[in-house]
């Protein structure tokens, strides 16, 4: 009897994302060549399903995983496996007085300047709402992630949230009054 086909589900950019993120760990660790990596990251942003994805790893080895008390502590800390190994990300505070928008970029004219490679001139701008803030992208070339997300829209941060400005992350912290 023949096997039912299973149903292939289109990948979203967070299953691109880890993947990328693999192989980026792959040619760091000497696995893939550089010339490899290039392709199979073209390849990774062409995938429509999971299985055209899988294949692209298929061949490096499986991430470790956490204990249940590990995996309790690191999402108490809201850090990546990445932050484990490089040290946790450092605070950026939330402006506090009377400023309505800050910039973050390269540029040297932005409210906060990043010296990163992964950070655009123009990067993006948290702005005063109300009594909170929210954070939008200025149109960067690598991006900016709330939690995890790429921010695609003004979204609301609060003291806690891990956002990530290219290859460059903190932990938003409150203000001081």
């Amino acid at each position: 009897m023949a096997r039912a086909a299973r149903p292939q589900i289109r990948v979203s950019d967070a299953d691109r994302h880890r993947v990328l993120d693999a192989l980026r760990d792959g040619l760091t660790d000497g696995r893939l060549t550089h010339d490899t990596f290039v392709h199979r990251a073209e390849a990774t942003l062409l995938a429509r399903t999971g299985d055209d994805l899988r294949g692209l790893v298929a061949d490096l080895p499986k991430p470790w995983r956490l204990g249940a008390a590990a995996t309790a502590l690191y999402r108490r800390v809201r850090g990546s496996a990445e932050h484990w190994q490089r040290g946790f990300p450092l605070m950026l505070r939330l402006p506090s007085g009377s400023q309505r928008r800050f910039t973050i970029g390269r540029e040297l004219a932005c409210d906060m300047t990043l010296a990163d490679e992964t950070v655009s001139r123009w990067h993006a701008s948290l702005h005063r709402d109300g009594d909170g803030w929210l954070l939008d992208d200025l149109g960067s070339t690598n991006g900016t992630w709330l939690n995890g997300w790429r921010v695609t829209t003004a979204s609301r941060v609060a003291a806690g949230d891990l956002v990530s400005f290219g290859a460059v992350t903190f932990v938003l912290a409150a203000g001081r009054r």
